[in-house]
């Protein structure tokens, strides 16, 4: 479907959009030369980062913007965040290397499904699959212009209606039943994941934990990205016991102490710094 094109420019302030889009934190955006075309919810977008702002591309009318400035965090105060970082040499090295980088706040529905179909895949073959996954099953969206087709994530309710078979057939593999069952409960009414915001961390995440295909590294994922809810896991191994053997129980009651109110944020630093520039 074509359309006309609704444009919107942000000011902003240190914001890495690159960084933030290719972290590995979300999975439907595709570098275009200077742009990025992705999807955010039932919308086509195109960002392009320019000096001091960030201009949004869209199929028009547009009532609001709103739904774009929470998904980016626009309004988000960078500088306080950091500011709550801990003064170590690790925790400065990734502010360093990767300031501006952001969290997106993503659909619980997509962050969820998409982290059961992230086990044991590279970046790579996660977007790939995701792809996929939208061709077949997500509802067509309006792209302005000639642009190339592009796809909601699909709804719960939409999978609920499949079958293993058929997700098999998206080259998903043994994460096939774990995206149906987990579809099917929220589908039906069993999950309600507008709930799981409001819980405790740790009742959250043990919400989470329950549903199949669900471990604590997705759950932990889910709850950052969709949820905001702060913790700190990936990199701290490598970065702050590298050469000693720390059970997992040490390493989290580490984290849980360690990096202060904006853990979450802290965690992706950590992360991406891993990924991009001091490789493991």
């Amino acid at each position: 479907m074509i359309a006309a094109t609704a444009r919107r420019s942000f000011d902003v302030r240190d914001y890495n959009l690159a960084a933030t889009l290719a972290c590995g934190q979300a999975f439907r955006w595709e570098r275009c030369g200077e742009a990025w075309n992705g999807v955010v919810g039932a919308r086509w977008v195109r960002l392009c980062a320019g000096q001091g702002a960030i201009t949004a591309e869209v199929a028009g009318p547009v009532p609001d913007w709103d739904w774009l400035t929470d998904y980016l965090q626009l309004d988000l105060d960078l500088d306080a965040v950091v500011r709550t970082f801990p003064d170590d040499e690790p925790m400065r090295a990734a502010t360093t290397a990767c300031r501006g980088l952001r969290l997106l706040r993503q659909d619980p529905w997509e962050c969820l499904a998409s982290f059961i179909l992230s086990s044991s895949k590279q970046i790579v073959q996660i977007r790939q699959l995701i792809t996929t996954l939208c061709e077949r099953y997500g509802q067509a969206l309006v792209v302005p212009g000639a642009g190339a087709p592009a796809y909601a994530f699909p709804a719960a309710v939409r999978l609920a209606e499949t079958s293993e078979a058929e997700l098999r057939a998206c080259k998903m593999g043994f994460r096939a039943p774990f995206l149906l069952a987990t579809a099917r409960r929220v589908a039906g009414g069993e999950f309600d994941l507008a709930r799981v915001g409001n819980l405790p961390v740790e009742d959250a995440r043990a919400a989470l934990m329950g549903l199949p295909g669900v471990g604590r590294k997705v759950a932990d994922c889910v709850l950052l990205f969709a949820y905001g809810f702060p913790w700190v896991m990936r990199a701290l191994r490598q970065l702050y016991f590298p050469r000693r053997s720390v059970e997992l129980p040490r390493l989290r009651q580490f984290a849980d102490t360690h990096f202060g109110p904006n853990a979450g944020y802290a965690q992706q630093y950590l992360f991406d710094y891993m990924r991009r520039v001091r490789k493991p």
